[in-house]
């Protein structure tokens, strides 16, 4: 199967996306996923592998079968919360999925690997926009499962000779142009489909962590990148890859933060109802400023996000959001 790439996780939210822009790239997206949190229906661009990435022996034979020239690495789990509970769970999933698809890969003789990677690796930093640069202190199990891969990766570059880059995404958010997937997971936590769902009337404890940030408006700043950039991220990161040696990190944003408070007015506009929420208090270490430096990205990989305006973002999630989700009030 001509340029057949492996997609860990690719029946997820980032994943699917990516399995798309790989397609319009002209690769083979071979989506290997447990379906424990992804959906089978997303899975449209390529073939499904249901397996475990803790089984490097499945890994290995995945890549073999389809003669596959590199891999993207997005299955993990991503709850900060949830890995605050439940730690061990993150470092089974996060640390042993990424060494069993290493471990995969050097039985397949595969050397190309993006790695999903989050800015949850810099913890509070210190100043924004976040550079790449920035020492990495991460403030929860999840957070520091992440930074440990992009160790891993990094010594495995040096030893073994793979190529590979982390992407340090800051908010995924919105839905595919053509709303034939989107972001739908059996327990959401991610600010812009609660807010939907909430003025659907599928779930009723919507609420803004925190309004009393240091920040203009009192509530917290983000660097929210249309899933579909994030997409296109993979495809030139895939393609930096596989056009030189080592390993290399990149931030994946904007450069532009909102803020919830903002993120909700775009809601209004879009679906026509006002958007209210009621004020809950901050979650623990919840920085009020989280903003990319995306310069390395944009000057190495030619990065530039063309969908990432809050109201193409809001828009794209409503029409898919409209489509999966029927109105209950």
């Amino acid at each position: 199967m001509a340029n057949a790439v492996l997609v860990t996780g690719g029946a997820g939210y980032v994943g699917s996306h990516a399995c798309k822009a790989l397609a319009h790239a002209g690769y083979t997206p071979v989506t290997f996923d447990n379906l424990s949190l992804g959906n089978v229906d997303s899975v449209k661009w390529g073939p499904l592998i249901q397996g475990d990435t803790r089984n490097s022996a499945s890994v290995t034979s995945a890549l073999l079968e389809y003669d596959c020239i590199a891999v993207i690495h997005f299955a993990a789990l991503s709850s900060i919360g949830e890995s605050v509970s439940d730690p061990a769970l993150y470092y089974d999933i996060n640390v042993g999925g990424l060494i069993g698809v290493i471990n995969g890969m050097r039985g397949a003789n595969c050397d190309a690997l993006i790695f999903s990677s989050t800015a949850a690796v810099y913890g509070e930093p210190r100043t924004n926009p976040i550079i790449e640069t920035e020492p990495p202190n991460p403030i929860n199990p999840y957070g520091q499962t992440k930074l440990i891969g992009e160790r891993m990766l990094a010594d495995h570059a040096a030893a073994y000779g793979l190529r590979c880059a982390a992407l340090r995404y800051f908010n995924a958010a919105g839905a595919d142009p053509d709303a034939e997937i989107g972001e739908f997971r059996r327990v959401e936590t991610h600010l812009i489909p609660r807010a939907l769902m909430a003025l659907q009337g599928w779930i009723t404890d919507f609420q803004v962590f925190g309004a009393d940030f240091p920040t203009p408006d009192g509530t917290a700043v983000r660097d929210y990148v249309h899933v579909a950039d994030l997409a296109d991220a993979h495809v030139s990161a895939l393609k930096y890859v596989l056009g030189r040696p080592g390993h290399d990190v990149f931030n994946i944003g904007t450069g532009q933060g909102s803020s919830v408070a903002q993120v909700l007015s775009a809601i209004s506009r879009a679906t026509g109802v006002t958007m209210t929420a009621p004020g809950g208090s901050r979650r623990i270490g919840d920085p009020a400023v989280l903003v990319a430096d995306g310069s390395r990205a944009r000057h190495a990989l030619g990065f530039e996000p063309s969908r990432s305006d809050l109201d193409t973002i809001v828009r794209t999630a409503w029409a898919w959001h409209q489509k999966v989700h029927p109105m209950r009030v």
